[in-house]
Parts: C-alpha cells; structure tokens; sequence
C-alpha cells in the first residue's frame, strides 16, 4: 500500500485555510476541507496535482455537528491508513468586538465554541481514534499574548489555545507519543477578518484606526506568504508545546 499525507483544514475554503491547503497539495499531500462552504478551486487544483481531496460541511460553533463530523472523518482516516495527518485548526472568528458589558452572548458562545473548544475537541477526537503519526497545529493570535481593548473574547480564546497546546504537548511527551502539538501566530493578513475589524465601531473598538491604517498603508501581509512560511516550518525539526511566529520566519 502506498502510504500518503493527508492534511485535515478548518476553515480551508478562504483566506490563510485555503493559501495552507494550496500549499499542501502543491507538496503532493491530500487536503481533507473542514468548512462551511466549498471552494471549487481545491478541487481542481487536486485534480491537478493528483491529491487525495474532500470536502465535510461543518458548522464548528456547533459542537453536536462537530462531533457527527469527526466519527465520519475519522472512520475515513482510518481507511486510507495515511502516514502522516497534518491538522490545521485554523477556522476562527473575532466577534463579539465590543467593551466588556456590551457583549452578545450568542456571539460570545459561538467565539468561544469556534476558537477554543472546536480545537480541543478535533484535537481530543483525533488524537484518541487516529494511529498515524500527526502533527497538529493551532492557528493562535499575538492578541493571547496582550489585552486589546474590544477583543476580549478573542484575547482569551486565543490564550486558552496557546495554554491548551502547551498542556497537549506535555501529556503527549510524558506518553512517549511521536505525536506533536504546537501554536503558530500568522500575523495581520489581509482576510475577510481584517474587514471585519475595520468596519467595527470606534466605541467598541480602540484600535480602529491603528488597523484602518494596516490596510490604508499596504502593512497587511498575504496569507500566501504567510502558508508558505509554515510550510516551511514543517519541513524542519518543530518543538512540540511551542508558539511559533510568522514574524520569526520571513
């Protein structure tokens, strides 16, 4: 049996999720997409390349849907017996952006569910079902590391994952496991996220003008350079448990 790398991408239909999923298919690895919608340009490009590729819909604020996902995800894994998984959490979102006592709650839930609890549950799910060696990596934030007034959620979600990678890494050395774990910070980029940002409110946002002006003096890094970069990254000896940065790399 040949042995192949498949890649598992949260939010791999747009922005760094698919510049990571381009990358992995032109390295000859398959790319198993985790979204909410589909981008027909994966496809073809695995096509091209002669990558596995598929495609599960999944709402990750849902943590029911997360679960019905992952049993069919991995029963597919388990199939084709892949010799290295590659999993990107990399699905995120930034609202609520307000001031600590405007919060919608909804908001607050999904945040919570898609940026810290969706990564522990992949991670838990995978790393009890899949036997082939992984290497999982948690798309975190410089804002885990520094409050930034408006992004509360966001600042603790992202520190909760940064904590939880280097708590994983620490179980998975005392086990003896090959299995690795780290974080890695992108930077700003220019995505659908930074859009969002800078459309928000200047009362429920500090730093309005601060990322109005990222994107004003071209200061918004692609997220192909940014793919790229951890690409890279992987193709060297990664120490497991550590928040690697973008800025770090180029």
């Amino acid at each position: 049996m040949i042995k192949v790398k498949l890649a598992i991408i949260t939010g791999a239909s747009k922005g760094l999720g698919a510049s990571i999923a381009r990358r992995m298919m032109t390295e000859g690895t398959g790319v198993i997409s985790v979204s909410r919608t589909e981008n027909p340009e994966l496809a073809k490009l695995a096509a091209e390349n002669h990558v596995f590729y598929a495609q599960y819909f999944c709402n990750l604020s849902s943590p029911d849907e997360l679960e019905s996902v992952f049993s069919k995800l991995t029963a597919l894994l388990q199939e084709k017996q892949p010799e290295t998984v590659y999993v990107y959490n990399n699905a995120g979102v930034i609202d609520p952006i307000g001031t600590a006592g405007n919060l919608n709650h909804e908001a607050l839930i999904q945040n919570a569910n898609v940026n810290l609890i969706a990564p522990i549950m992949i991670s838990n799910i995978l790393l009890r079902e899949v036997s082939s060696d992984m290497v999982i990596v948690n798309i975190t934030s410089g804002a885990a590391e520094r409050p930034i007034q408006g992004w509360s959620a966001y600042c603790s979600t992202k520190a909760g994952i940064n904590m939880f990678t280097e708590t994983a890494a620490l179980e998975l050395q005392t086990a003896g496991s090959s299995h690795k774990i780290i974080a890695f910070s992108p930077g700003v980029m220019d995505t659908d996220m930074q859009g969002t940002i800078r459309s928000s409110a200047k009362e429920s946002f500090h730093d309005l003008e601060k990322f109005q002006a990222y994107k004003e003096k071209g200061m918004l890094r692609d997220t192909e350079t940014v793919a790229n970069a951890l690409a890279g990254l992987l193709h060297k000896e990664i120490e497991s448990g550590k928040v690697y940065y973008v800025n770090d790399l180029i």
